[in-house]
C-alpha cells in the first residue's frame, strides 16, 4: 500500500478485542474500538531484513496497520492503546468509503526503556493514487524519521541538520507559543480596563517576539 515494498507486506488480520479483552481500560474506549472500526489489519512490517537495510540503534521495526473505519472520525485513544501495547513504531492508515488518511505518533525511548508518545500527526483524506510512503535512509533509524517527516508533512519541516527528536520539541514550543498567545488575545477581548489591556498587548508583543524564529506558522 501507498508505495510501499511488496516484499514487506505482511496482511495479517488481527481481531480488535485483542486490544481490549483481559486490559483494565475504560469501556468508553472499548466502545470506541467496537462502535468505530470494522477491522484492524497488519499490513506491512518494515525491518532491515525486508528493506535490506541497516539496522537502526533505536528502530528496530516499522509496523503498518489498516484501520478500516466505520465512520470517518477515530477516537485518538484508540491509536494511543495500540502505541502502548505494541512495543514497536507504528503508522496507521485509517480508511473510510476509499479515502485514506495516514497518522503516525513521534514514538521515542523514556527513562525506563519502554516507548512513550506525546504528539500524534497525520495526513489530509488522500486517495492510495495520491500519496506514497517513500523509504528513503540507510538504516532503520532514518527510514523512520523520513516517514514520520512524510506523514506530518510541514508540521515537521527540517531546519538546517537537525534531529527529528529536536524538529518535535521546537513544534511543541511553537504551538505552546501559539496557544499562549491566543489566551492573551482572548484575555484583551474581555477585558474592560484600559491599563490592563495594555499590559496585557505588552506580553502578546514579547511572544510575538520570541516567536519569529519559529517560522512554520504565522501568528498575526
Amino acid at each position: 500500500m501507498f508505495g510501499l515494498p511488496d516484499n514487506t507486506y505482511f496482511g495479517k488480520l488481527v481481531p480488535k478485542n485483542k486490544f481490549y479483552d483481559k486490559l483494565t481500560i475504560d469501556k468508553k474506549l472499548e466502545r470506541s474500538f467496537i462502535d468505530q472500526i470494522n477491522s484492524i489489519r497488519w499490513v506491512h512490517k518494515l525491518s532491515a531484513d525486508t528493506l535490506n537495510v541497516e539496522k537502526g540503534s533505536i528502530v528496530e521495526e516499522v509496523e503498518v496497520f489498516l484501520i478500516k473505519l466505520k465512520t470517518n472520525e477515530l477516537d485518538l485513544n484508540v491509536l494511543r492503546q495500540m502505541d502502548r501495547q505494541l512495543h514497536y513504531h507504528l503508522i496507521f492508515i485509517l480508511e473510510f468509503e476509499e479515502q485514506y488518511q495516514i497518522w503516525t505518533g513521534y514514538k521515542e525511548e523514556s527513562t525506563n526503556t519502554a516507548f512513550k508518545v506525546e504528539n500524534y500527526y497525520h495526513t489530509d483524506w488522500v486517495t492510495e493514487e495520491s500519496f506514497s510512503l517513500r523509504i528513503d535512509g540507510l538504516n532503520m533509524d532514518t527510514i523512520y524519521e523520513n516517514l514520520v517527516r512524510q506523514v506530518a508533512g510541514g508540521e515537521l519541516a527540517k531546519e538546517n541538520n537537525e534531529s527529528l527528536k529536536e524538529t518535535v520539541e521546537r513544534n511543541a514550543a511553537r504551538e505552546k507559543l501559539e496557544k499562549d498567545i491566543e489566551k492573551l488575545r482572548a484575555k484583551v477581548r474581555k477585558e474592560k480596563q484600559f491599563n490592563r489591556q495594555v499590559e496585557l498587548n505588552k506580553q502578546i508583543k514579547e511572544l510575538l517576539k520570541e516567536a519569529k524564529k519559529y517560522n512554520e506558522k504565522t501568528f498575526n
